[in-house]
């Protein structure tokens, strides 16, 4: 009997250890694959270039373009847009159903706000242009609501079921003690919000807003769908931009392989994969740091 629960353990023990390096030498190989043929659009296309405010128009016939600056901005524009809408709504509704909620309301809220993660990126994208687009060009006076900041939007609802999550998770463990000691000094429920909760579990609330950005920074069909594709320079949220993850996603299917416009997709790619292994690498030093805090 002990021999066997020794053979299982051991077993399950070398597995969870075995998947953990499979997971690693995947995600080497994912940057090995983008770093290789990215590598080779810089023989045609100098790095100065590729990352200036040149309209992208890989298929111009006699002066092709491949400016990376306005798909980066159209990238941060959405991004940012939804980061700053998600996270003071998602860090609300998490203090809320830690700390406010009456049991039965927080057993229906958080299914629901998970739940939300759920929904298929087509399905927003679908979303922001029967719905979210119209009314933003009915209240703007806009040609159309296509645009980045109809992009944002979406984002923001689609980044916000992460943010909830870990958020409230980061707000239930702070000590209690620290509340309790709050109430006994004469404070009340908002002061301790405020002055308590909130100062002890920052750093958690930071990753969890981060951990959204990279949700964000990484969604393709919603962006693809709502923002308008225009490859110039974005000047405002009401502009129509294009993102990296859109610009790879509409043309990897169509271009030649091996041609220059081939290789630059892939430095695209390798460009928002250093950018969102950045984020959460950042995040999960933040999460770390607040573990150790709590220890």
């Amino acid at each position: 009997m002990k021999a066997r629960r020794r053979f299982w353990n051991q077993f399950f023990e070398k597995s969870l250890t075995a998947s953990a390096f499979i997971s690693i030498a995947i995600l080497l190989g994912i940057f090995i694959l983008l770093a290789t043929n990215g590598w080779k659009a810089f023989q045609d296309v100098g790095l100065e270039e590729f990352l200036s405010l040149e309209r992208w128009n890989p298929s111009a016939y006699d002066t092709p373009s491949y400016g990376l600056g306005a798909l980066l901005l159209g990238t941060a524009l959405t991004t940012l847009g939804a980061i700053a809408i998600a996270a003071p709504l998602g860090v609300g509704m998490a203090f809320f159903l830690a700390e406010i909620a009456p049991v039965r309301l927080r057993n229906v809220l958080k299914p629901a706000v998970e739940l939300m993660a759920a929904v298929p990126s087509v399905v927003m994208g679908f979303a922001g242009i029967v719905v979210v687009g119209p009314f933003l060009a009915q209240l703007f006076g806009l040609p159309n609501g296509l645009n980045a900041l109809n992009g944002a939007i979406l984002l923001a609802f689609m980044a916000l079921p992460t943010i909830v999550s870990v958020s409230e998770d980061v707000v239930q463990a702070v000590p209690r003690t620290y509340k309790e000691a709050s109430y006994a000094l004469g404070a009340n429920r908002w002061e301790t919000l405020v002055q308590v909760t909130l100062p002890a579990c920052y750093s958690g609330l930071l990753a969890a807003v981060m951990l959204g950005v990279g949700r964000a920074i990484g969604e393709t069909m919603t962006v693809l769908m709502a923002t308008g594709n225009a490859t110039a320079v974005p000047t405002s949220f009401f502009s129509s931009v294009r993102t990296l993850t859109a610009t790879v996603a509409i043309e990897m299917g169509e271009v030649p392989t091996g041609t220059t416009h081939y290789y630059v997709l892939f430095a695209c790619a390798l460009v928002l994969f250093i950018i969102t292994l950045i984020i959460n690498i950042v995040a999960e030093q933040i999460a770390t740091q607040l573990r150790r805090k709590g220890q």
